[in-house]
């Protein structure tokens, strides 16, 4: 479970309105607590299509889109003949959130999917939360060839990855997994940058860049720059990309609005790295071979600083919104720090050999080593006087080389957590931050992932104000939207009806219920629980007893965790079952039996909170 959902579970009581609203042409409107929200969905909503659910956020006085919130919303089925009333709803929010023997929504907006980048032709998709029912994996998209790096739209619908061996980018459509198209993109395509305006994708390839237009997903021009390998950088509105060109030791200022070289900045280094600082302004080159990072910006796009470290400097990362960039040297197996408002190293902190990649969350950098099983973090909070420095292991063994440049660290959607992939051990791993070591593991199948990606379904701030996110419809009929906004506390319920669609397969109904029979809304960690609880015929109620082939599974959110027990008839014609859950969190709970036809993936989870004794 995310942070936001924690932090409403302990907040205090929730503040319920009417669920009065107006009726827009598709929008529905309600407001209160000085706060308008505008639901809508497009397009039209179908069984099994995809559908955009959209929220616009404004205050009520002025009508000025609020941005920054954490909305968060459900999806529920409900019988057309039951309407939406204030206690129905207030029923459904508090069963959502609440971490006890609750049943869950149709669909949760508040989940993600992990994408591993492999050495084979593929790209797995992991599904931590609903993958129960044994595998995890969620589909295998095919390549043409493997994958060396890749980027991913702002509205998580389209996928770019390059393919150095076909000569081509692969384009992805997320919501289907389906490869859509493989553009030509030169020789040996291999970074991947994506203007924050998304009109353009840059790719870096042997002789120069390719630029595609996203829209037409062809070629909109071909610079020939430098010789290469290429790093690539844009400044804050996109009229300016920065190119290095590693072996003819040149930096090229690329005009975007013309799509054309219009100046090369001669370097005494081979420049391996790049990256644009917002807060300065300015783009921070280093080279292999010599020791100083250039800071490249000004009106005329001049060297303006020069930073004096050590030879050898692979990777330059700033994390968003930084006031220090991190400078990684491979060759002295250390991060230099510098201050870009004094353009000035002010640590410089040791790493594992074989260092080669720096990712961000709020709190830390982590610093991948491809010789170490060991991540180095390092703390944010109190730079420019101290840098605090921990580790932990990710993983049995050293990953190894990778043929990928794309991440290997990346942040979870959970706040202070991270994936790691490690191709030697195949597997991605949960670490979150104030732990010794990992919480868990997420296997892919033995399969090497080189890389690692999150596609967060919940609600994103697309434009400002509005906070959207794209669903597939399991079956048609009339919907609850449960929709919470913790500050200003504001909860409503909007009605959403799905179209039938005969060519998508018919859900089929389950012919029995699991009711919980546990009173108690949390139980302690690592100390042994009994579940009992009573199978019920799904029409009549009636109790069904003397069942001998009932399985449970737990499993932790977000799915790494999980144990298969057997259940045993007791008393009055209920059943128990018992296991020991191993750290505090949510924990989703499914039923197996053979008997009454009923599968794992058919049952709606019970949810148990599970806290520090």
């Amino acid at each position: 479970m995310n942070h936001r959902l924690q932090r409403l579970l302990l907040t205090g009581t929730l503040l319920f309105a009417s669920t009065q609203f107006s009726v827009v042409r598709a929008q529905q409107v309600f407001s209160e607590q000085g706060v308008s929200i505008e639901f809508s969905a497009a397009p039209k909503p179908i069984a099994g299509e995809e559908t955009t659910v959209q929220f616009k956020i404004t205050g009520t006085s002025g009508g000025v889109p609020l941005s920054n919130l954490r909305p968060v919303a459900w999806l529920d089925q409900r019988e057309p003949s039951q309407p939406s009333t204030l206690s129905r709803c207030k029923e459904k929010v508090q069963a959502f959130l609440q971490a006890s023997f609750t049943r869950r929504p149709t669909l949760d907006l508040n989940a993600y999917y992990i994408l591993a980048l492999n050495n084979e032709p593929n790209i797995s998709v992991i599904d931590p939360l609903s993958g129960f029912g044994g595998s995890k994996l969620l589909t295998l998209v095919p390549l043409k060839s493997p994958g060396e790096d890749w980027v991913m739209t702002d509205d998580n619908n389209r996928l770019y990855v390059s393919m150095p061996a076909s000569n081509q980018v692969a384009l992805i459509d997320v919501p289907t997994w389906k490869v859509i198209a493989n553009m030509d993109a030169g020789v040996k395509p291999t970074r991947l940058a994506l203007q924050h305006d998304q009109k353009y994708l840059w790719v870096a390839t042997e002789d120069g860049i390719t630029v595609i237009d996203t829209v037409s997903a062809k070629p909109a021009a071909h610079i020939k720059t430098a010789d290469g390998p290429h790093e690539i950088a844009f400044n804050d509105d996109d009229t300016v990309a920065f190119i290095t060109n590693r072996d003819a030791s040149t930096i090229s200022i690329i005009d975007i609005g013309k799509l054309a070289a219009v100046k090369q900045i001669k370097l005494g280094a081979k420049p391996t790295a790049i990256a644009y600082s917002s807060l300065s302004k300015t783009a921070y080159v280093a080279g292999e071979t010599g020791g100083t990072i250039l800071a490249v910006g000004g009106p005329r796009n001049d060297v303006i600083a020069r930073i004096e470290v050590e030879g050898g400097v692979r990777t330059i990362a700033l994390p968003p919104e930084g006031h220090f960039g991190f400078a990684l040297n491979a060759t002295k197996d250390v991060v230099d720090i510098f201050d870009v408002s004094s353009n000035r190293v002010v640590h410089t902190v040791p790493v594992e050999a074989g260092s080669d990649q720096i990712s961000f969350t709020r709190q830390f950098a982590y610093v991948r080593s491809v010789k170490s099983e060991f991540v180095t973090m390092i703390s944010l909070t109190s730079l420019g006087k101290e840098a605090p420095v921990t580790r932990f292991p990710a993983g049995q063994r050293a990953p190894g080389a990778s043929d990928s440049i794309a991440p290997a660290i990346v942040a979870a959607p959970e706040e202070g957590s991270v994936l790691v992939a490690n191709p030697a051990d195949q597997t991605i791993y949960y670490y979150t931050e104030g732990m010794a070591a990992p919480m868990g593991s997420f296997q892919n199948y033995k399969r090497n992932p080189r890389a690692v990606l999150v596609l967060d379904n919940s609600l994103r701030e697309t434009d400002r104000g509005v906070y959207s996110s794209s669903v597939r419809l399991p079956a048609a009929g009339v919907y609850d939207v449960v929709f919470l906004l913790d500050a200003p506390r504001v909860v409503n319920c909007f009605q959403m009806s799905v179209a039938d669609n005969p060519a998508y397969p018919k859900k089929i109904e389950t012919a029995v219920k699991i009711e919980p029979l546990n009173t108690q809304t949390a139980v302690n960690a690592k100390e042994k629980f009994t579940l009992r609880f009573k199978v019920l015929d799904a029409k009549t109620g009636t109790p069904k007893a003397n069942l001998q082939d009932i399985t449970m599974l737990a499993f932790l959110a977000p799915g790494i965790w999980q144990q298969r027990e057997p259940a045993k008839p007791a008393a009055g014609g209920s059943y128990e079952v018992s296991f020991v859950p191993p750290e505090p969190g949510v924990y989703y709970i499914f039923f197996q039996i053979p008997a009454l036809e009923l599968q794992f993936n058919q049952t709606t989870p019970l949810t148990l909170r599970v806290v520090k004794p």
